[in-house]
């Protein structure tokens, strides 16, 4: 494990160097990754889980709205969670720290599986509208959603570390 972080690090050098020839200031570097997708999985995460779960639990026009919004709100969380693990891992190859050591890149790889798969539910239109599916989505993305939140501890306490 410890060879594929370093040639994935060292794949990595050559982006990371000219982020660091910005000059931009250590603690954006350091703290810029936790407080963007802080604000993604607390906000954009709530809303989503929420809007998702209320659309289930309502009925007729009110559960229509709400998986509207879900609809239009998850896809863009979705980009931003992906974007931000690869934010993520670029920050610690600026700040010359080991990739897959710790719990904080296992936790937020699994989130990505996660997010994958619920949006390849969703892509396929759950079967055909099928109820086991959308109930499989929304089991699926609150897991993820717990493990965002987990990952964020992991995240704060790497941060705190390093």
């Amino acid at each position: 494990m410890l060879e594929l972080s370093q040639s994935l690090s060292q794949w990595l050098e050559p982006i990371a160097a000219w982020f660091r020839s910005m000059n931009i200031p250590e603690p954006i570097v350091h703290w810029g990754h936790p407080l963007m997708m802080g604000i993604v999985v607390f906000v954009m995460g709530s809303v989503v889980g929420l809007t998702g779960w209320r659309g289930r639990q309502l009925g007729g026009a009110e559960a229509a709205k709400s998986w509207a919004d879900h609809k239009k709100i998850a896809p863009l969380m979705f980009l931003f969670v992906a974007l931000g693990y690869t934010g993520g891992v670029l920050s610690l190859v600026m700040q010359q720290q080991p990739i897959l050591q710790s719990p904080h890149f296992w936790t937020g790889s699994a989130a990505i599986i996660l997010l994958t798969v619920n949006a390849l539910l969703a892509a396929v239109r759950f079967g055909k509208n099928k109820a086991a599916l959308r109930t499989t989505h929304a089991y699926v993305g609150s897991a993820a959603l717990c493990l965002l939140f987990l990952h964020a501890i992991f995240g704060l306490k790497l941060g705190l570390s390093i």
